[in-house]
């Protein structure tokens, strides 16, 4: 017993092996028809690259809309949100903590939620299409049957168009945030620094930015308890110091974090006792896009600054690539320019 379909305009039983060879012969035919169809929309698709015309879905693309001809134009109020992004991220702020500080205050994604990802910050901040290129065929489909798609790593020609659309991150300031990105990934391969940008800082702002003196390798911050509440301290000390148990694997001492606040409090300041000397080496400054957009944010803060007194976390991430502890005795704050200022511990 079976149950049997007939197509009548066909004249196919498929309980009848004639009809079962027909339909195995009309799905081949179907089958390349849908090859060849898709072979047809790739092949315009592609020749629409090659003239420099870009496709993008606007619509969950943050910053841009569509004009009445379908071409991208500027979305004004979300282009704001793209240069805070960038600012913030040469700030020294880490795609975790952009996220989460647009998601405490409200601020809408492209899809008008305000739930913003790590993942999608760092995709925003490597888009070349904020700086008015294109990459066209970054994605390719695998299968014209699935629709499965993937990345192109040179399966298939890729397309870069150069002013395809009004910019929203001008070059310098696109160039100087992948120098940045850089910078933070060679860092933290060569001090061994699993994690630097987190969520939240306030509390915690010198994680893998305290390096040994003695051995290269990053501090950690320990909790010395007691039941007397005034004798507990937080000291910072190199990961090597107990890496194995019972040895000793670094003999650079420990230091209190309070001395990492002042240091930085001191270093600022020597800074800005020493502006004219200073702002004179900025304002010839050479190199690349970072080291140029570096030179004018230190002109802007050393310049208009005041000395402080108190730590103050924005001027610090802005600033500071690193403080190095060398014997317990002294400290040098390395500044992002370059200039180092040694501090000693008494």
């Amino acid at each position: 017993y079976g149950v049997g379909v007939i197509f009548e305009k066909e004249n196919i039983n498929t309980l009848d092996s004639k009809g079962e060879v027909l339909i195995t012969i009309l799905a081949s035919l179907a089958q390349d028809e849908s090859r060849s169809i898709s072979e047809n929309c790739t092949w315009g698709i592609r020749r629409q690259f090659e003239q420099g015309k870009v496709r993008v879905n606007h619509k969950k693309f943050l910053g841009y809309d569509k004009d009445e001809e379908g071409e991208l134009i500027i979305n004004k109020e979300e282009a704001k949100i793209i240069k805070r992004i960038y600012k913030d991220y040469l700030d020294g702020k880490g795609a975790n903590r952009i996220a989460r500080e647009l998601e405490e205050e409200g601020i809408p994604n492209w899809n008008g939620k305000p739930k913003w990802y790590e993942s999608s910050i760092r995709k925003m901040l490597q888009n070349e299409k904020y700086k008015g290129d294109a990459l066209l065929q970054k994605t390719y489909t695998v299968d014209f049957l699935t629709k499965e798609r993937a990345v192109n790593n040179g399966e298939v020609p890729m397309y870069y168009v150069e002013k395809s659309h009004p910019a929203i991150i001008d070059k310098e300031m696109w160039e100087a945030v992948q120098l940045e990105m850089k910078r933070r990934k060679d860092y933290m391969e060569r001090y061994g620094v699993r994690q630097l940008d987190f969520a939240k800082v306030e509390d915690n702002p010198f994680t893998g930015r305290v390096i040994c003196g003695s051995c290269g390798s990053a501090f950690g911050r320990k909790t010395w308890n007691s039941t007397d509440e005034n004798l507990k301290r937080r000291v910072w000390q190199c990961n090597r110091k107990y890496e194995k148990k019972g040895e000793v694997g670094c003999k650079n001492k420990h230091i209190d974090e309070e001395i990492l606040y002042k240091a930085f409090v001191s270093s600022y300041n020597a800074l800005v006792e020493n502006k004219e000397h200073f702002i004179e080496k900025w304002k010839s400054e050479a190199g690349d896009e970072l080291r140029r957009y570096r030179a004018r944010e230190f002109i802007d803060i050393i310049g208009n600054g005041d000395l402080i007194k108190e730590f103050d976390i924005d001027l610090y991430f802005k600033m500071i690539e690193k403080m190095v502890v060398i014997d317990g005795d002294k400290i040098v704050v390395s500044f992002l320019d370059g200039t180092d200022v040694e501090c000693a511990i008494e």
